[in-house]
């Protein structure tokens, strides 16, 4: 166990503490903790304070609450906001609509290798499911549970997760709801990027500047299991003005970006 390096567990949210209650929930299940848990809050209201106080009450880690004002869309802020927050040397980050499988935190963990970062996939739960599933307070799920598409996604199969090369070049199949990086190499690409506008693009062309400085990317598959709660498609009207800076970044091999963690850093 203790060969694992030390982790901060990092997630954002915004005004959905239904969702947020199960990710908890699903954190406290963990077959290994996390060092410390950063709810990275986008500007929700008070609802969502009251569930994060409720739960640090008996929370078997630090629980920390990092919230700025709503104003619209601004998560690569509140993510550099809460990285900067973070005392430990891994970051894990998901999405705040996220139930973990509970070995979750462990796969990540034990499949870190230095110069590199780590991306998995997820089993979206679907809609006509929702009720159930917050009725319920469901956080485990198998092969054949109810309620879920891409099953296949269920299968926690560690020998064969073992099996996947380093990648130099981003993967389509990059998901910011699950991956997970050194924090040193995220402060030297400046992090994310503040200049993008609105929802979407924010974890790929981060990691498109990881890809860079020559970090590496690593598949998680067979492991790292996480479950995607059903929610509408978030407003996509500004990703073509995102996807620009993104091509900019993977063209010219924009390393470090002027808005970004470095505001916050001590």
């Amino acid at each position: 166990m203790s060969s694992y390096p030390s982790c901060s567990l990092i997630t954002p949210t915004y005004n959905w503490p239904e969702a947020l209650e199960l990710l908890l929930l699903s954190i406290k299940k963990q077959s290994h903790f996390p060092n410390e848990v950063i709810i990275a809050d986008d500007g929700s209201r008070k609802e969502t304070q009251q569930l994060i106080k409720k739960f640090q009450k008996d929370f078997p880690v630090p629980l920390h609450h990092v919230w700025h004002e709503d104003n619209k869309n601004q998560k690569p802020a509140i993510m550099n906001k809460a990285i900067a927050k973070a005392k430990y040397d891994y970051i894990i980050e998901i999405d705040g609509d996220i139930i973990m499988h509970k070995n979750f935190v462990k796969d990540h963990l034990k499949m870190a290798t230095k110069n590199t970062f780590l991306y998995g996939s997820r089993v979206n739960i679907q809609e006509n499911y929702l009720n159930d599933l917050f009725k319920k307070k469901q956080t485990s799920f198998h092969f054949l549970s109810k309620g879920i598409k891409k099953r296949g996604r269920t299968l926690r199969i560690p020998l064969l997760a073992n099996l996947y090369k380093e990648e130099t070049t981003r993967s389509s199949k990059l998901r910011g709801c699950n991956m997970s990086f050194w924090r040193d190499d995220f402060i030297k690409i400046n992090g994310f990027n503040e200049n993008l506008v609105g929802w979407g693009i924010d974890d790929s062309e981060m990691i498109q500047r990881l890809l860079n400085i020559g970090v590496k990317g690593k598949r998680l598959k067979f492991a790292g299991l996480v479950y995607h709660i059903y929610h509408k498609e978030q407003n996509k009207s500004h990703i073509s003005i995102n996807e620009i800076i993104e091509k900019e970044t993977t063209d010219k091999k924009i390393t470090f970006i002027e808005k970004g963690i470095n505001q916050y850093l001590d």
